[in-house]
């Protein structure tokens, strides 16, 4: 029987929240699946991978730094040999960089990689030490990569122009699934925000991210104290876990926030959240292809984004949303309190989303996917 393996940093924030619908499809046609990861469930004994024939938890660390990973390249240069799979599809920076580095001679009798950047460390604006560290590492490793899948339009060309080694794609990020985020209807709007404690009245904004550095949400905190008093029942919900949790929950705190700033934690029901709420927000300084920013999309909502790479590629500056510098507090506040002074952009905006989302539809994505893997299958 043929052979597949797919491998990422995480097996619950990764593997299973992006590829369980690839991992379906190589099954239906034949392949036994195989997964490496680092088993991340709060409880490991509550691990589960829908459509896995054969898993292998490895402790990948995320730093480049962290010595440990010269273990996890050891082991998964045993399992790729022990099992000389027909194709291998690798994600993460960690993850691609390491199982390219395990694959190397695997490839020369016939094993295909294929490594997807769901946003390259190098970027228009990314600190020097960045393009000095990881873009070598990625010219060197896109010699042992057959295919190289971006997600963006701003990596796509940054790997035409500078990595001419490789085989280069592109696809609309990982795709959302849009039977499961739906359009808001303000009937709905209404009885899902009266289950969850919220009125009517309140001006809700969402956000879904990992509460770091990266996804900025101090940025969102200062911008609700600037809006506090002209909109009074102004609620900020922020989705997701992270190592910032406590220092942005103190930042609530001194600014006296504890009432309009709710961290809700993990959670299963972002498509419900999404339906309660009036406006999408993302304050990222550097993206792949945002799903938060997509389900938003594909619920109806406006939108206010920073102006970074895979935001840019979502949303239009005044057409399904503002787009605002990555620290200016002052613009993001006035373009959330323009969408709360006029119904008619905010819908006007919601409906732009709509008609946009199409293209980033995981239906659309699972058929460009299954293109570039007929490629090498």
């Amino acid at each position: 029987m043929k052979k597949v393996l797919f491998v990422a940093t995480v097996v619950k924030k990764h593997i299973n929240v992006f590829h369980l619908p690839y991992l379906k499809w190589f099954k239906e046609n034949g392949y036994e699946t195989h997964v490496c990861a680092r088993n991340d469930f709060d409880d490991p004994d509550e691990l589960s991978i829908p459509f896995c024939d054969k898993y292998y938890d490895l402790p990948f660390e995320r730093s480049p730094l962290k010595t440990k990973n010269i273990n996890i390249y050891k082991q998964l240069k045993k399992i790729i040999k022990s099992n000389s799979y027909d194709l291998i599809h690798c994600h993460t920076p960690m993850g691609g960089v390491l199982t390219r580095l395990a694959a190397k001679s695997s490839r020369k009798n016939g094993t295909k990689v294929l490594y997807t950047a769901h946003g390259f460390h190098f970027f228009k604006g990314a600190p020097l030490r960045n393009w000095l560290l990881y873009y070598p590492i990625e010219k060197w490793l896109s010699k042992h990569t057959d295919c190289l899948i971006t997600i963006n339009r701003e990596d796509y060309q940054t790997v035409k122009s500078k990595l001419k080694t490789v085989n280069i794609n592109m696809v609309n990020g990982v795709g959302i699934d849009c039977s499961k985020f739906i359009p808001q209807t303000s009937e709905t709007k209404v009885k899902i925000r009266r289950e969850y404690g919220y009125s009517e009245q309140d001006f809700i904004l969402i956000y879904a991210g990992e509460l770091s550095y990266r996804k900025h949400q101090d940025l969102l905190i200062k911008a609700v104290s600037h809006l506090s008093n002209k909109i009074p029942n102004i609620k900020l919900l922020l989705i997701g876990e992270g190592d910032l949790l406590a220092q942005y929950k103190q930042q609530v705190t001194d600014l006296g926030l504890k009432e309009k700033v709710k961290f809700l934690g993990f959670r299963k029901d972002v498509s419900n959240l999404m339906l309660i709420a009036d406006v999408s927000v993302s304050s990222s300084r550097q993206e792949g292809l945002p799903v938060n920013v997509m389900e938003a999309m594909a619920t109806g909502l406006p939108l206010v984004v920073t102006d970074c790479r895979g935001n840019r590629d979502l949303v239009i500056d005044g057409e399904n949303g503002f787009v605002v510098g990555i620290d200016d507090v002052d613009n993001f506040a006035l373009s959330v309190e323009k969408l709360f002074f006029s119904d008619n952009t905010r819908y006007l905006f919601g409906r732009a989303s709509l008609n946009m989302v199409e293209t980033y539809s995981l239906s659309k994505v699972i058929e460009e996917m299954k293109g570039i893997y007929s490629k090498y299958i």
